[in-house]
């Protein structure tokens, strides 16, 4: 496993490989279809006991109040729907920028729910963990699952995806952060897609609708898809900012960032199937296994 503190519990980032949005429910949500992939790069996490009833994160982003973080209303929403006579002392190894379409906050989310219910024995399923998950955001429940997907609906009907290519990836984040609400009330915003099938996004078929007009309301996503496109297609991922373009091999993604204007940064990560979540779940049962 790479990309992660080797002692954490993993919290990935992901990639929408496309984005369309193909209607809106009565209640305003956007209908959509996605595919979503893991990257084995993203933020860490680390649990330590504490006293009943206690949820805490002593560390993390000064930027994310911990009363705001998604990382606290998981743990508390597993105490409540568990009844547990447990605590947790969380620390949180922020990688992912916010506001850069990566998922950071809802794979957090996601850790959270998978590791407390393996360090808890709480003996939740997988289904149970991912009704929970979308109590906390529409993307959690891929990350709880911890395979590539094919997402409609508001993001939470999934059809596993775990035959994708793998490639490496170079994702660049511009100086900028995209509050998803802005976007999705962009008068602008193409809301009629026509649906497309699996097969026809294996075939190719698929665009993000977000890159259109994020590319006007933030110029520096503009300037980053454009410099990137001079190495590999590029896209943007979710409503951005970051974006990023895929390459065959990891010295021809490292090349694409070797001239990053001053004030971007970037990384380079391979594409995965299966959630080095996951990875990090089986290898903590096969420890019990042998114990």
């Amino acid at each position: 496993m790479t990309g992660f503190e080797s002692d954490g519990w993993p919290a990935p980032a992901k990639l929408n490989l496309f984005l369309h949005i193909i209607g809106r429910r009565a209640d305003g949500y956007h209908l959509l279809q996605t595919a979503f992939q893991f990257l084995d790069y993203g933020d860490t996490l680390h649990f330590d006991s504490a006293p009943w009833g206690t949820v805490s994160r002593v560390e993390g982003p000064e930027s994310l109040p911990e009363a705001n973080d998604l990382c606290v209303h998981a743990a508390r929403l597993l105490l409540r729907e568990t009844g547990l006579h447990e605590g947790v002392r969380m620390r949180l190894n922020k990688r992912l920028p916010m506001g850069g379409g990566l998922g950071g906050g809802s794979s957090d989310a996601a850790t959270v729910l998978v590791a407390l219910n393996s360090l808890w024995r709480a003996g939740l399923s997988v289904d149970e963990l991912a009704v929970l998950g979308l109590a906390l955001g529409a993307d959690v429940p891929v990350f709880v699952r911890g395979v590539s997907a094919w997402a409609e609906g508001v993001g939470e009907c999934l059809t596993p995806l775990p035959d994708l290519p793998v490639p490496w990836y170079a994702v660049i984040k511009p100086p900028v952060s995209i509050a998803t609400v802005d976007l999705f009330s962009e008068p602008k915003l193409t809301r009629d897609c026509a649906p497309i099938t699996i097969r026809d996004f294996l075939s190719g078929a698929g665009g993000n609708v977000f890159e259109a007009v994020a590319r006007v309301r933030y110029p520096a996503v503009a300037v980053a898809l454009d410099y990137l496109s001079k190495y590999a297609p590029a896209r943007l991922t979710g409503t951005g900012a970051c974006v990023f373009a895929a390459f065959v091999d990891v010295d021809s993604a490292r090349r694409a960032l070797h001239d990053l204007p001053g004030g971007w940064s970037g990384f380079v990560a391979r594409g995965c199937n299966m959630s080095p979540l996951q990875d990090r779940l089986r290898t903590m049962s096969v420890g019990r296994g042998a114990a």
